[in-house]
């Protein structure tokens, strides 16, 4: 990337001041709204306790449906929203300003974004918040920031949370190109009235917020029996990417270890479940959306064998015989393995890859191949004559991609000039195993300052 700066690579603007939603363009986005969601008979409740704008709006964050149930929900009221960068690049900016989005930059603390959100209430405009920053993974509330009772006390307005439920099961983040027919519902509430806010600590706030904000969309599934049938399991093997009948917190194989760190030994099976590409083990995936273990095509591989040629993997029915019934908790059981890996690892990992800048809405810029170096202290990326250093400390969690653009997955590191979208150069990439990680680096170097 160029070191002088053309329109092309100059930083995006927060200074602009936010605007109002231009009017004209309401009945559009109101309509599309409505025909977009069609299809899902989104039904949304409202229990606002006679409070009226402004207030501050804090929404779960599943899939791209919500864009478009936060504008019905809010109907007949205007407000703005605090979006990602990439938004602007994907839509134009002058659209996205005159919706009235507020620019931003996903896991990088910016004083203009809550300058903007002030100036927002100040011209009586309610503010949009998506405290999650990503679609989920696997259908459970993400990481939460531990600032909202701060955010909540500093605009000063009542607090309304947008809670929806179906819009994950429409369009899992592992496979967006697929939509499936799942009803969508919404709920507005208010959680605090200006009064109950002036009285409530942050701490307090903070709790209440982050516990309303909690959802398990295959429990809801069930609880609702909603089933899905077609294409159920398309790209799970992204999230659930370890087998645990022979791949668990015990060291394996060092060739299986390095799949695990840098790829996926899940594969799909059918359309319909997920397989061990090493030992066959396999589950589907029911309409229902529970798992179901099927087989595992080579027992011996998991009691005795030696897939790899190095060492026996752990014992059939020992710890890693696992019945996993649901994504979520095979899911956490990852996370828990990956912690594990981590503490028990040479803590850092080399990464060839290739690198694309997104400096503004103008769009991306080819910044060629490069490295990345994984350690215990932060992301250190260079590439040409640049290099920048990420500091796990402020940077809450890590922006992962499972096939962004069809280029494949990858890894979004900020700064508070540019977005650096990293893919791997040589095939080897685990972005739910290094979002993991780093969000325990995160936890454990804010217990160490």
């Amino acid at each position: 990337m160029k070191k002088n700066q053309t329109d092309h690579t100059k930083p995006f603007d927060m200074h602009i001041p936010p605007k109002k939603q231009n009017p004209f363009l309401m009945p559009v986005i109101w309509l599309g709204s409505y025909v977009l969601t069609r299809k899902n008979h989104l039904r949304i409740t409202k229990n606002l306790r006679g409070i009226k704008p402004p207030f501050l709006v804090i929404a779960t964050h599943q899939g791209f449906s919500d864009y478009y149930i936060a504008p019905l929900a809010l109907f007949p009221y205007r407000a703005n929203y605090v979006s990602d960068v990439e938004g602007y690049a994907a839509f134009g900016e002058w659209l996205y300003r005159s919706i009235g989005c507020i620019g931003k930059r996903r896991y990088v603390s910016d004083v203009n974004v809550l300058l903007n959100m002030k100036k927002c209430i100040r011209m009586k405009q309610s503010v949009v918040v998506y405290p999650e920053s990503r679609h989920c993974n696997a259908g459970t509330t993400s990481y939460l920031p531990d600032h909202l009772g701060q955010l909540a006390k500093y605009l000063n307005v009542p607090v309304v949370i947008l809670s929806t439920h179906g819009s994950y099961l429409e369009s899992p983040f592992w496979d967006e190109e697929y939509s499936r027919k799942a009803p969508i519902t919404a709920k507005l509430e208010c959680l605090y009235t200006k009064d109950e806010l002036i009285n409530a600590r942050e701490e307090e706030i903070q709790e209440k917020v982050a516990g309303t904000l909690q959802y398990d969309e295959y429990a809801w599934q069930q609880d609702n029996k909603i089933y899905l049938k077609r294409n159920r399991a398309n790209g799970l093997h992204k999230v659930l990417y370890r087998c645990p009948r022979c791949s668990g917190m015990d060291s394996v194989n060092h060739d299986t270890e390095r799949d695990i760190m840098m790829g996926s030994i899940m594969t799909v099976s059918n359309q319909e479940g997920v397989q061990c590409k090493i030992c066959g083990a396999k589950w589907k995936l029911t309409p229902l959306g529970e798992l179901e273990y099927i087989r595992t095509a080579n027992k011996d591989a998991v009691m005795k064998g030696k897939p790899a040629g190095g060492k026996e993997l752990p014992g059939y029915d020992g710890y890693h015989k696992k019945e996993f019934r649901s994504i979520p908790s095979w899911y956490e059981w990852e996370r828990n393995c990956a912690i594990d890996e981590w503490n028990n690892s040479n803590q850092e990992i080399v990464y060839s890859v290739h690198v694309e800048a997104l400096p503004n809405s103008k769009g991306f810029i080819d910044c060629g191949e490069g490295t990345l170096v994984f350690n215990r202290d932060a992301f250190i990326l260079t590439f040409a004559d640049q290099r920048f250093v990420f500091p796990h400390h402020i940077r809450e969690s890590v922006q992962t991609e499972y096939n962004y653009k069809g280029k494949g997955m990858c890894i979004v590191l900020s700064t508070l000039d540019n977005c650096y979208y990293i893919y791997s150069e040589d095939g080897h990439f685990n972005p739910t195993w290094m979002q993991f990680v780093g969000e325990y680096l995160y936890q454990h170097s804010k217990k160490c300052l």
